[in-house]
């Protein structure tokens, strides 16, 4: 039997939805296909903010690859646009003059962006914010310090303005209302997100009319204001708005209102046309949101393979995304008459929860920095259930209600119904979850993922996936294992802290701990020396260093002994030192009663026994005598040991000590992951140690060779050699250049030759080898110790954190 003939009018989610929806249903019905205006394969739009802000590439958001449609058999003319209908003969006409018959079509033609009919709407700069074609524009003139300008204060507007402020364009929003999405928000809520998005340097201008858009010689300049006020812009995103894309429709002659015209059988006019997604009006209403959508498509599915569903239109929810900015609004978020609200705020947190209740029902909810109940509250509103009884708890979320009612934790996921909706963005039910985990054997968060697309765009849905999954698989759950935690204050990895605070330019630690929803208020001692150091690290010259995340040993620059006194280790350079500072130090000794002088491994004197009051007098007479710290406490640059190599040494090839000094003044006091410790043996006969050092340079008669990755403490390893260079300057620019990559890659305490472990010789190699990273990564170490080559003794002894050392004021210390 001859396959019916199925032509879908659009490339985009919903058409391509549809289709999934019926090739679930009935694989072998339909001859499928498919025309797409735009020239590439189908991809998730609601994640177009992740790529514009930089957090998503395009690769990230495909739906469906080539091998979709090619697997089932789906014909794909991507990039022909549609231009006429003809539902006489039942054929479809596209650009280049093609032409495809039907026996049932899909319109799924979306919707068009709102563009304003402002003098100046037809300058160059001046785009909408709809598709990818848009994204890519507005990131080709995303230019540090460029002015950006967006008309519309919406969901699509403030994402726009938050991604281009990622961009690192001054992102100004311009709204006509007094309350950002007012249409979602209240104004309590609005206020909170206004001051979320001035931290992420995007300015607000409310109640302000639109009334001419400025060019220069072509291009847009700025936007008048009513009132004369002109905002300087470089480029103009209109977000004010979506309407169906109806004029196909229109033109071959369909039902048409604000949108096509369906039943509930997401049939139009036409028995043989059916139509889906923003494109649609049903019952009088046009729907831009997702989740509505997916239900269309399930109704449209059964419709063409005889099933029985229909849609009956939805109530709608939203979510903000904008990275750190958690927002869910519901349902009739503003109350109204014969409605009673609840209202909870956490000023500290900047939380605001606002829970609408109609004749003991739940009607609406707003939800600000704290969303995550929010599909339990969106359940319960589509329910109906009856609420009263947990009136007194209910804005305090799902876990507190239901344990305050003796609920085991996995009840709630028990009694959810197979079509309970899990996944909005991708409209992913639990009986999907639940039969693939058990027909396919998926076992981890990733493989539900990857099959069911459930939890794979936004994530808000992830700790209920991952709570199905436990229930599911019942004792047979393992915990997904993944990059550990920072500490028990946050679920994320190290890698994923620090790739966060470069990419959405977090630097302070409160923003860190904001963005990335740090379970506690001020973090702990596990992660806040973690985050100093990242934060020092990312943005050396914008970041101030925060003693009180610093440990003792670090925060009086000397060590700690066992019986509360401290060893102070005065640097000298690549192991040399004069009879002048020698003398200093013996009076010191002899100034302060210092029991213990001792000779370090690293070729430094140590003075053991410092009394803590005494610390700046000791380090004012050693300054005298042109010495500094040695930093023998500090995640840093500790030694560059050496040995007297060429200059005085038969076997030396290399001036060894020459070489030493010359790293060691360079990089003194920069901060590392874990202590550094450096070497430079003249010769192969290594009597600096070279090759049991973190970074080790070994002199040969052709150059030097540079070793990394080795350790002589409680564990034991020879280093790997890196790479050999020529010369001098060559083998400080190499060394730096390894030293600044483990900076920015490496974990907080994590030593060096854990970190060529973890990441590879290989990769390493290869970033100090090719000459332009290499320069990349020096210059990059080189404007950090712009603002690491100073000595705290020096800066202690003028006064800073006298407090630390002032006996009547100091606190208990831990170490």
């Amino acid at each position: 039997m001859a396959k019916e003939r199925l032509v879908v009018i659009g490339n985009g989610m919903a058409g391509c939805r549809a289709v999934q929806e019926v090739l679930r249903r009935d694989p072998d019905r339909y001859e499928i296909t498919i025309f797409g205006a735009e020239p590439r394969v189908n991809y998730d739009r609601i994640m177009l903010s992740p790529v514009l802000a930089g957090e998503k590439a395009f690769a990230d958001i495909v739906i469906n690859d080539e091998a979709w449609y090619r697997d089932n058999g789906i014909v794909l003319h991507a990039g022909r646009a549609v231009t006429g209908i003809d539902r006489e003969r039942r054929t479809v006409s596209a650009e280049g003059g093609l032409e495809v018959g039907y026996d049932r079509l899909i319109l799924a033609t979306g919707s068009d962006p709102v563009r304003l009919p402002l003098p100046g709407a037809d300058l160059a700069g001046v785009v909408t914010f709809r598709d990818l074609d848009d994204v890519e524009a507005m990131i080709a003139a995303a230019k540090p310090g460029a002015r950006a300008v967006v008309i519309g204060g919406g969901l699509l507007g403030i994402e726009a303005a938050y991604g281009l402020a990622r961009r690192g364009m001054a992102a100004t929003v311009v709204h006509l209302m007094d309350v950002l999405m007012e249409r979602q928000l209240d104004a309590s809520a609005g206020f909170l997100l206004t001051e979320a998005l001035a931290a992420r340097g995007v300015e607000t201008v409310l109640e302000a009319q639109s009334e001419e858009i400025v060019g220069q010689e072509g291009r847009v300049a700025g936007l008048r204001l009513k009132g004369g006020r002109v905002l300087p812009c470089d480029l103009l995103v209109m977000a004010v708005g979506i309407r169906p894309n109806a004029a196909l429709a229109r033109a071959a002659g369909l039902g048409v209102g604000r949108g096509v015209l369906v039943d509930d059988t997401l049939t139009t006019s036409d028995p043989a046309v059916l139509a889906v997604g923003e494109c649609v009006e049903h019952r009088g209403q046009c729907y831009g949101l997702v989740a509505p959508i997916w239900d269309m498509c399930r109704a449209l599915a059964d419709t063409l393979t005889d099933g029985l569903t229909t849609f009956q239109g939805v109530a709608l929810s939203t979510r903000l995304k904008v990275s750190g900015v958690d927002v869910f609004s519901a349902g009739k978020h503003a109350g109204g008459p014969g409605c009673e609200d609840i209202v909870f705020r956490d000023a500290g947190r900047g939380v605001y929860k606002r829970i609408v209740l109609e004749e003991g029902r739940l009607a609406g909810a707003v939800l600000f920095g704290d969303a995550g109940d929010g599909g339990w509250y969106f359940d319960l509103m589509r329910s109906g259930a009856d609420v009263s009884e947990l009136r007194d708890t209910l804005v305090f979320g799902q876990a507190v209600t239901e344990g305050l009612r003796g609920l085991d934790p996995s009840a709630a996921v028990a009694a959810m119904a197979d079509e309970a909706e899990v996944c909005g963005c991708n409209g992913v039910c639990k009986g999907t979850i639940t039969t693939a985990i058990a027909d396919q054997g998926l076992n981890t968060l990733e493989s539900v993922r990857a099959v069911t697309k459930a939890s794979a765009s936004c994530g808000s849905c992830t700790p209920l996936v991952e709570k199905i999954l436990k229930f599911t698989l019942g004792d047979a759950f393992e915990v997904q294992t993944g990059p550990k935690p920072v500490c028990g204050c946050t679920p994320h990895g190290h890698d994923e802290v620090r790739r966060r605070i470069v990419a959405e330019s977090l630097k302070s630690m409160p923003a860190v701990m904001q963005a990335l929803e740090w379970t506690t208020p001020d973090g702990c001692a596990a992660c806040r020396p973690a985050l100093n150091y990242y934060l020092l690290c990312a943005w050396p010259g914008d970041y101030r260093d925060d003693r009180q995340s610093r440990f003792i040993n670090e925060r009086v620059h000397a060590n700690i002994q066992k019986d509360g006194t401290y060893s102070v280790v005065p640097r000298m350079w690549g192991g040399l030192t004069s009879a002048d500072e020698l003398r200093a130090i013996a009076e010191v000794v002899d100034k302060f009663d210092i029991p213990t002088v001792k000779v370090t491994g690293g070729q430094r004197i140590d003075l053991l026994g410092v009394k803590k009051d005494d610390l700046p007098a000791v380090w004012a007479d050693l300054n005298r005598a042109g010495m500094v710290s040695g930093h023998a406490y500090a995640k840093g640059l500790r030694t560059v040991k050496t040995c007297v190599g060429s200059e005085w040494c038969r076997f030396g090839t290399q001036d060894s000590t020459g070489l030493g000094v010359r790293l060691e003044k360079f990089m003194w006091g920069s901060w590392t992951p874990a202590k550094l410790k450096l070497a430079v043996s003249g010769c192969p006969r290594n009597c600096a140690e070279a090759t049991c050092k973190d970074i080790g340079v070994v002199c040969v008669d052709s150059g030097y060779e540079i070793h990394i990755g080795g350790a002589a403490g409680l564990h034991i390893q020879g280093t790997q050699l890196l790479t050999k260079v020529a010369t001098e300057q060559e083998a400080l620019w190499t060394i730096c250049a390894a030293t600044q990559l483990y900076r920015e890659q490496g974990w907080y305490l994590e030593r060096i030759y854990k970190w060529v472990a973890r990441v590879g010789l290989d990769s390493i190699k290869a970033a100090v080898e090719a000459p332009d990273q290499r320069r990349a990564l020096f210059d990059r170490f080189a404007y950090s110790q712009r603002f690491s080559r100073i000595d705290p003794w020096a800066e202690r002894v003028a006064g800073r954190d006298a407090a630390e050392f002032n006996p009547l004021s100091r606190r208990m210390e831990f170490a």
